[in-house]
């Protein structure tokens, strides 16, 4: 092979290295992620709770981020939640049910998409739980439903307030109906909680879409959400569709839903969350004690008077 040949071969080779886009591994094993200014740090971001210092985009983060955050890193209690059958339907499509799910354990490390622990905010005990969007977009299935009522049982037993952080696309559809089903259960179990006049707390994050928001999502005596995040139950694809309307930059950001709809009661910045949250239950907690109080002491009163009548 003479040099021109050589020249031209490896002219080649550097057009193909260019031309080959990076896997979606190769992405996720990187140093480096993209946000308004090109490519950042990974470890920059993280030193700033996964936000960016430029535009304060609040990037997605996974469960465990997510408490490390909240309660400090590892000061907290994973609980094992109940793991039903992996693929009751046998869903076959491009793949099996079943390797998806493998595959999204793999990736995040989790059984579900929602990891379930018990920790402290303020001194007071709290059971929370927390979506990650890389396991199945944080779609619902009969694994995530089980850890949610757990979760809440958790909660009910313990007499502890329960704060759930959404970061999900609905319902799974590879279950079908039993997902569905899913949006009734954990709303059934939510109520119970309600009726044991213990709070319930719900962060959204980025995306809140779906059957999630249709149900459980939206069922917080208290709804904070996270700056930019989506908040929605169609994609505004589908909705600018149906109403054949411009519809704004900002529609179903977590500030339109709060400015427009009154969904949410705040928009809190993630590393505001865990003081704001811990004021609120100090708040609630209080008031519950100071409302049992007033009735015991109300039944002690009515007690004496019906003494003193007889």
């Amino acid at each position: 092979m003479n040099w021109i040949s050589k020249v031209l071969k490896f002219g080649e080779k550097i057009k193909t290295v260019i031309k080959r886009r990076p896997s979606k591994e190769e992405i996720e094993n990187s140093d480096w992620t993209a946000c308004c200014k090109g490519p950042i740090l990974k470890k920059e971001l993280e030193q700033n709770l996964w936000v960016c210092s430029s535009c304060n985009k609040h990037h997605r983060i996974n469960s465990r981020q997510r408490f490390d955050i909240m309660f400090g890193k590892n000061n907290y209690e994973i609980l094992k939640t109940p793991a039903p059958h992996d693929d009751p339907l046998n869903w076959v499509d491009s793949k099996s049910y079943k390797e998806r799910l493998k595959a999204a354990r793999k990736k995040t490390g989790q059984e579900s998409a929602v990891m379930i622990v018990k920790s402290k905010i303020n001194n007071i005990n709290i059971t929370a739980g927390a979506f990650d969007f890389a396991f199945i977009g944080g779609s619902v299935g009969a694994a995530e439903g089980e850890a949610i009522i757990y979760g809440v049982q958790h909660a009910i037993d313990n007499k502890q307030p329960f704060i759930l952080f959404t970061a999900s696309g609905g319902m799974r559809m590879f279950e079908s109906l039993i997902a569905l089903s899913q949006m009734t259960r954990v709303t059934l179990a939510i109520n119970e909680l309600k009726k044991n006049n213990l709070p319930y707390i719900v962060i959204l994050t980025d995306p809140t879409a779906g059957g999630t928001t249709a149900s459980f999502g939206m069922l917080g005596d208290i709804t904070f959400a996270e700056p930019g995040a989506i908040v929605a139950f169609a994609g505004k694809r589908v909705i600018q569709a149906t109403v054949k309307e411009e519809l704004p930059p900002d529609f179903q950001t977590s500030e339109y839903v709060e400015e427009k709809c009154g969904f949410i009661d705040s928009v809190i910045e993630r590393k505001d969350l865990s003081e704001k949250i811990g004021s609120i239950l100090s708040i609630l907690l209080k008031k519950n004690s100071d409302i049992v109080s007033e009735l015991n002491e109300t039944s002690e009163n009515s007690e004496t008077l019906t003494k003193a009548a007889s």
